[in-house]
């Protein structure tokens, strides 16, 4: 079994516009644009993150949006919904704010015995704020979201499958423990690790398979400390007869990938070395960061890139 992974790193969807997207997730939820860079693999496409302060791993959402794509149509072999943490008794607040915003889809209940507010992000994202203790995590307030409010980062993630006992037991190999069911939902849940720690398997045999697209989690990514850690976790799947990419420079991390038997893309992702690495934390998020290959062409880039607000 594998021990080195941390829980959630990030999540990372696709969306159609940029700014509709930055505005959401700055505005409407009120976390802090980490950092601004591109697709690495489609430099006329940024890759926006967005989470706390220093883009603490367990915080931090993603998206690349390409232009006017479709939504994507929603079901099985997906992250269906991604939850975020929020303090105990903000609910209230948020289905108030987020109904004046105009958000769409948005419903109360309770889950595993946690209170949640699903809401729909900008392109049919599936979303959950769910009720939890801070375990030290730190809201950003940058945005005029409170700190009696504001996001701490996810709580974890729900999955919707044809067949959910495949990725339990990778979940289990990987770390996890299976720790209840309601009805046709099983939480595993990660011990030691950073907050980020539920994974949900929702198991739907009827329903059609999803097909990716704007407002579709592309990959989600679980944390490891450093490489040494990372190399540990990709020799383990590889010997359990999964085929695991090479070790990926991102800058801000470094990256393997894997597909599950439910059909989501894994990714394993370093903590370190951080979004810190080439901007100072008062300034994060703000400049159009390049991976070095493309510095050359950044005229090139920047001027196929849509301006966004700051």
């Amino acid at each position: 079994m594998i021990t080195d992974i941390k829980g959630l790193h990030h999540v990372t969807s696709m969306a159609a516009d940029a700014n509709e997207n930055n505005t959401f997730f700055t505005n409407t939820l009120g976390l802090r644009r980490v950092k601004k860079t591109v697709n690495f693999d489609a430099p006329e496409v940024y890759h926006l993150y967005y989470g706390d302060e220093v883009g603490t791993p367990g915080s931090v959402m993603t998206y690349f949006p390409f232009g006017q794509m479709p939504r994507g149509k929603r079901g099985t072999g997906e992250v269906g919904v991604t939850e975020f943490a929020v303090p105990k008794g903000s609910l209230s607040f948020w289905s108030d704010h987020l109904s004046k915003q105009g958000v769409t889809g948005l419903s109360q209940g309770t889950a595993f015995g946690e209170t949640r507010l699903n809401f729909d992000g900008p392109d049919g994202d599936g979303f959950a704020l769910v009720e939890t203790d801070d375990r030290d995590r730190t809201p950003w307030t940058g945005n005029g979201i409170s700190a009696d409010a504001g996001i701490l980062g996810f709580n974890g993630a729900r999955f919707r499958l044809r067949d959910a006992d495949a990725t339990g037991e990778l979940l289990t190999f990987m770390g996890y423990q299976k720790a209840e069911s309601e009805g046709d939902v099983t939480r595993y849940v990660i011990e030691g690790g950073n907050a980020a720690d539920t994974i949900d398997l929702e198991q739907s045999a009827s329903a059609p398979t999803a097909n990716q697209g704007a407002g579709s989690v592309h990959h989600i990514a679980f944390a490891v400390e450093d490489r040494a850690a990372q190399l540990r976790v990709r020799e383990a799947l590889m010997d359990t007869g999964y085929q695991v990419t090479p070790v990926i420079d991102r800058d801000y991390f470094w990256a393997i990938y894997f597909r599950t038997p439910g059909g989501v893309l894994f990714e394993i992702a370093t903590n370190e070395p951080g979004f810190d690495r080439d901007e100072d934390t008062a300034n994060l998020g703000q400049a159009l960061k390049l991976p070095t290959r493309y510095e050359p062409h950044r005229a090139q880039i920047e001027a196929r890139l849509p301006e966004l607000a700051a």
